[in-house]
């Protein structure tokens, strides 16, 4: 699927959106990206958890404090509430927690899966995505039109928050792992913000709304994500564009033999095919996300790492479930994911929806050898039949792309040698964000 960027301007969602669901048997319980053999007691709260959004006031953007902060104290407010552990059931897990700002607000180690829940140790489903250039990402819609070339063509689902699109704003995305079970299990709103009220982020906050915006729970929620949301259009901290490549965009900087063949290899349709989702280029005067917010099946292998695979009836089947519910009757949306930006992705030591790859090197050969040595990746049957695709059941197989560098059968050539992915790898590691050019020499005397 082909997609450009999006260009309109949309506010970042805070944290991974959430909804918990036991795959066997499909019963479908509201809670957090978290593994399905949770304890019971888990379980049923979760499927008792609120709405994540309180139905009073009517819009969200209504509510009537009694000051009415500008966007610098929101900014101040949302980045404190964003590190503050106290709005945890388990008093250890705050946003940052999984969202580092010292590894582009992505995970900081090579987990799979990330521990939270009220003891903060109950095991996710999903690799923690980073926060960074998600300031222009669209409501999630099945329709996307393309707004470069025939504007009439239908290019397929697109936009959202999360590895599936679920979150349809910045403030709902916010709003669920705070009352998630399995993330920072506050379980109810009136609870989260009791929480607050005794947290050392409630001086400023009363600061920021008014002496007595705690003692409503509805408008203190409202307030609470209203913060977290505007924190995270913050361009400093969320989209600096700063790295070597946007350097090299402005004219800045110059990229090395290496690293152009890595943006050649990258942008040809014929070769690495990356940018055909990453989008590589200025568009409508924007640079670019290195991601179209478009949804793609790859047919990733099954992680044993992940504890809810111990299940092997657990599916994570992206779109379509299990733990999105409304599209679970598309069975050609199942094992689609949204393209995450590749801005950053050197820094990662985790990779795709469930955490199965730990380097670049490793990623980029997966795209070039899927197909052509399918045994690289994949588990051999009691036969000694490779099981291609054995995180996807068969009958959704034809639901992965194969596109370049994708194809060709197993034995053949694949579409990029190891020196070529290597120089895809250079290329990716100039995304990087806090380049700085280096210090001039002094001169010989």
């Amino acid at each position: 699927m082909t997609l450009s960027s999006f260009q309109g301007i949309a506010v970042l969602g805070a944290v991974s959106a959430i909804a918990l669901v036991v795959f066997a048997g499909r019963a479908n319980i509201a809670g957090g990206e978290r593994a399905a053999s949770a304890p019971t007691t888990l379980l049923a709260a979760a499927a008792s958890a609120p709405a994540a959004t309180p139905t009073a006031p009517v819009s969200f953007y209504e509510s009537n404090f009694e000051r009415r902060p500008s966007p610098a104290a929101l900014t101040a407010l949302g980045r404190v509430v964003f590190s503050d552990t106290a709005l945890s059931a388990s008093g250890r897990m705050s946003c940052a927690s999984c969202h580092d700002p010292a590894h582009a607000y992505g995970p900081t180690d090579g987990r799979a899966v990330r521990l939270g829940g009220v003891d903060g140790k109950t095991p996710g489903v999903r690799a923690v995505p980073s926060l960074r250039y998600q300031q222009d990402a669209l409501p999630f819609t099945e329709h996307y039109m393309e707004t470069d070339g025939n504007d009439s063509a239908d290019q397929g689902p697109a936009g959202g928050r999360g590895w599936d699109g679920r979150a349809s704003s910045a403030h709902e995305q916010a709003a669920l792992p705070l009352l998630s079970p399995f993330e920072m299990a506050n379980g109810t709103i009136d609870a989260a913000i009791a929480r607050l009220r005794a947290s050392p982020s409630a001086t400023l906050f009363r600061a920021t709304f008014g002496p007595h915006v705690l003692d409503d729970p509805a408008l203190a929620w409202s307030g609470l994500l209203w913060a977290l949301e505007v924190f995270q259009q913050s361009p400093e901290d969320f989209y600096p564009y700063s790295s070597k490549y946007d350097a090299f965009l402005r004219g800045k900087a110059a990229l090395d033999a290496r690293e152009q063949r890595g943006l050649a290899l990258f942008d040809d349709p014929a070769r690495g095919n990356c940018a055909v989702c990453h989008v590589s280029g200025i568009r409508h005067g924007a640079f670019p996300q290195f991601t179209d917010h478009g949804f793609v099946a790859l047919g990733v292998p099954r992680n044993a790492s992940v504890p809810a695979n111990r299940d092997p009836a657990y599916r994570d089947l992206g779109l379509c479930g299990p733990l999105r519910t409304d599209l679970a009757d598309r069975s050609e949306y199942c094992g689609l994911f949204k393209t995450p930006t590749l801005r950053n992705v050197a820094m990662r030591k985790v990779f795709f929806h469930n955490g199965a790859f730990h380097s670049l090197d490793d990623v980029v050969a997966f795209y070039a050898e899927r197909d052509t040595r399918p045994s690289k990746f994949y588990p051999r049957d009691p036969s000694g039949r490779v099981v291609k695709y054995d995180d996807l059941p068969a009958a959704f197989a034809g639901n992965v792309n194969v596109e370049p560098p994708f194809g060709g059968a197993a034995g053949a050539r694949p579409a990029l040698s190891a020196g070529e992915r290597a120089d895809i790898v250079a290329f990716l590691r100039t995304l990087t964000d806090g380049w700085q050019a280096p210090a001039a020499s002094a001169p010989r005397r």
